[in-house]
């Protein structure tokens, strides 16, 4: 006989957590099911790891540049990789086992710890058992998508979850794909002392970022020595384990990059594959992603997609943001839309690249009038102070409404700093409220007023 539920969970990414927490609070008898570790890609081999990463290369990068601050360090500077891989993990062991326990603490809650798969709209089988429940909410997340590369079958590569596992220095990682995870590593390998290429189909990096957001990253990129291959299409590898090859065929001339690793950054997917779905009739774009409504409702009555495999946001922020969206429908409190959220997000590389709203090539296809104000880094006080002048601040104005479209922040605090404006384009407030607000000195966010008292039209 199935064991019968309020509510299953399938998945606990940034997402059904919080859900789960929140239905067991209301006395809801709830049933969440996790095939791997707890927490998602976010806790494990996402965010919280990776960062952890980063902030032990930018360490080293700061201990090579100790001098520029009179600082003398005797010696060379040496990465202990199997440290900083420990170091890793323990971040992500400790943020897997804290979701893990707060499951298994819910009142009315039962963890069942295997892989779930529908049989109906409202039955979920486990093992021998079956679940059922009026309402099952979907938050499995994705993995890296690997591409159909000639000669890739014969070969080993990483991707953002094995490098993870990494507790060595490669020698010399090829990274096909320019995105935001490849860019990631690319710098953290390097300050960690590996030789890194880029290969990239694209003909610039980050194409939606605007050209000179793109091409600054770029810049500073190579200058740490990362080699980046733009318009690298029609790929091919070959070679034996320590010694890859990856070819460019396309146009006139054949390109050849070499190195000892392989990391496969080009792009992600949905883990909906084998969740049994159309046995419960459930709705999947091409790429495999559950289609959802306004409130990450399926097309079957009862069934919710929540995070990164529902197609709307590949982010923590937008997954917990998706639980937010859903408890407000669950609950019957005022309603919330996936529309309503401005689409931020950053690059963490050093520095950072922070992003909001629209670019001004976006603004200007849509038919806006711009203004739009920028600045380096160099005339900030806080990245001079520091050492760290590398990049700008531009922010992009709607001309007529006077209210702030977007904005990219590429420097230091970046990621911080630009929710002053993020905040203020949720509140419907114009451009104005921050180029007259008086700003802690001296802080990034100081220049913000400054940048907005000095638009320009575009």
């Amino acid at each position: 006989m199935p064991l019968s539920f309020d509510a299953i969970l399938i998945g606990t990414g940034q997402a059904n957590p919080a859900l789960a927490a929140r239905l067991d609070a209301a006395g809801m008898k709830v049933a969440v099911i996790e095939r791997d570790k707890f927490g998602g890609t976010c806790v494990n081999t996402g965010c919280m790891p990776t960062k952890t990463m980063v902030a032990s290369a930018y360490a080293a990068h700061m201990a090579r540049r100790a001098a520029d601050y009179g600082v003398a360090i005797g010696g060379d500077i040496r990465v202990d990789m199997r440290r900083v891989h420990e170091r890793a993990q323990a971040v992500a062991h400790t943020s897997s086992g804290n979701v893990e326990k707060w499951m298994r603490g819910l009142k009315h809650g039962q963890v069942f710890h295997g892989h779930g798969r529908f049989l109906s709209a409202n039955t979920v089988a486990f093992g021998e058992q079956q679940l059922t429940a009026p309402q099952i909410f979907i938050d499995v997340g994705g993995r890296a998508q690997v591409p159909s590369l000639p000669g890739l079958e014969r070969l080993p590569y990483l991707t953002n979850s094995s490098i993870m596992e990494v507790d060595y220095l490669p020698e010399h990682l090829l990274i096909v794909g320019g995105s935001y995870v490849g860019l990631e590593f690319a710098q953290m390998f390097r300050r960690f002392g590996s030789q890194v290429t880029v290969i990239d189909r694209g003909p610039a990096l980050l194409p939606r970022e605007d050209p000179d957001v793109s091409t600054a990253v770029r810049d500073i990129l190579s200058a740490e020595g990362i080699t980046i291959e733009s318009a690298a299409d029609c790929l091919a590898l070959e070679g034996e384990p320590g010694h890859i090859t990856v070819t460019a065929s396309c146009g006139s001339a054949q390109r050849r990059f070499s190195g000892s690793h392989l990391l496969l950054a080009a792009g992600r997917e949905p883990n909906t594959a084998d969740l049994g779905l159309e046995a419960a009739g459930v709705q999947l774009d091409r790429r495999g992603f559950i289609q959802v409504d306004e409130q990450c409702r399926s097309n079957v009555p009862g069934i919710w997609a929540l995070g990164e495999c529902n197609g709307r946001g590949a982010f923590t922020h937008t997954a917990y943001n998706d639980y937010e969206i859903v408890a407000a429908a669950v609950f019957n409190e005022a309603p919330r839309r996936l529309s309503d959220r401005i689409p931020c997000y950053a690059l963490f590389i050093d520095p950072p690249l922070a992003r909001i709203g629209l670019t001004e090539t976006e603004a200007k296809k849509q038919g806006y009038r711009l203004l739009v104000g920028t600045r380096p880094m160099t005339r900030v006080g806080r990245a001079v102070e520091r050492g760290e002048t590398l990049g700008f601040i531009k922010i992009i104005v709607d001309a007529d409404s006077e209210k702030i479209l977007g904005a990219s922040i590429l420097g230091i605090g970046g990621d911080e700093a630009i929710h002053c404006l993020l905040d203020t384009m949720y509140a419907g407030a114009a451009y104005k409220t921050v180029a007259r607000a008086v700003h802690i000195h001296p802080t990034v966010s100081e220049l913000l007023p400054t940048v907005l008292q000095d638009l320009h039209p575009a």
